[in-house]
């Protein structure tokens, strides 16, 4: 039986990759360099499953491209605001994504900004390296308490339930959210967790507020210049989610300002490049998109990828259709 072409637009875990060789008539890029525009239509052209991530903006024009052989666009990652899907399902082209594995290692992260804004591990550390250190003084980089605090979480389905899951078991603390969605009444008694009528009430309430919601039209800069503004001069925000959901230079005037206490980001709004305020302020922790990176997590989105896959050539049911 004729095997489907496949091409995979990054590196993934050698595991993954001998999977895809075993499986597909696949093309691997080994040089791991991110395609060009050209590259992505080329791609589309010549094989029947394009294997993209999020460095792959995949745009209504590329989606357009004459004589497109793929009917399937089957993403590593969960996040798909990079693939304008409107267009794709236009076109008829089915799109998967790979959730629920990720869930854990980005809340893992997600707790690691918290803990090392909140506690200016980053600068105790560079303050080590540089050789700057004179020893234990009681004024000596004094940081903020997290036991006990208030928690803001805006998204509360799977990875934010995992960031309360921590806080509260972990730090005691009081969860608050908001989400656009109903959730469960067992699921937020789970973790005592008080829902909260507006994002506004968030910022207002919350030590920490940490971004848990999927890039879409609704979020983009969600996190504003009004919002930082409602925000407790001791606080701290968490981005674990896009980029794109925080206005970059509301924030860095928020910082600048002292509106805020300081920042953890895992993400950013036109990653990897970054203001240079965020990568030289004291008082932000910045981590290069760390929140799958695991040995373990990786593999297990490259596998639900290839699932994805074989099912749409299968015919069967895609375990994570996106459209």
């Amino acid at each position: 039986m004729t095997k489907p072409v496949a091409i995979v637009t990054r590196k993934w875990p050698k595991e993954n990759e001998d999977r895809l060789k075993e499986l597909f008539d696949v093309t691997l890029n080994e040089s791991d360099k991110p395609f060009t525009a050209d590259e992505l239509k080329s791609a589309l052209q010549n094989c029947d499953v394009l294997m993209p991530t999020v460095t792959d903006k995949i745009t209504a024009d590329i989606l357009s491209v004459e004589n497109r052989r793929a009917k399937m666009i089957g993403n590593f990652g969960v996040g798909f605001n990079h693939i304008d899907i409107a267009k794709a399902k236009e076109l008829g082209i089915t799109v998967s994504n790979t959730p629920s594995v990720l869930t854990d290692c980005t809340a893992d992260i997600a707790m690691s900004l918290l803990l090392m804004a909140a506690r200016r591990v980053g600068e105790g550390e560079r303050e080590l390296r540089a050789e700057n250190w004179t020893g234990w003084r009681p004024t000596h980089l004094l940081g903020t308490k997290v036991t006990g605090k208030k928690l803001g979480i805006i998204g509360f389905g799977r990875i934010g339930q995992a960031v309360a899951k921590r806080a509260h078991f972990g730090f005691d603390m009081d969860i608050l959210y908001w989400d656009p969605y109903d959730i469960p009444s067992d699921v937020t008694k789970k973790f005592s967790a008080t829902k909260l009528d507006t994002i506004e009430d968030i910022c207002e309430e919350s030590d920490f507020v940490s971004i848990n919601c999927p890039a879409t039209k609704e979020t983009l800069h969600l996190m504003n210049e009004e919002r930082f503004k409602l925000m407790k001069k001791t606080a701290f925000v968490i981005n674990t989610a896009r980029g794109d959901i925080i206005d970059e230079k509301a924030l860095v005037q928020a910082l600048v300002n002292k509106e805020i206490a300081g920042a953890g980001l895992d993400v950013f709004e036109t990653e990897p490049n970054l203001p240079n305020e965020l990568k030289t302020m004291e008082n932000v922790v910045s981590f290069p998109h760390l929140g799958s990176a695991t040995i373990e997590t990786r593999l297990a989105m490259g596998n639900t990828a290839i699932e994805n896959t074989l099912a749409f050539f299968a015919g069967t049911d895609l375990p994570n259709k996106v459209v």
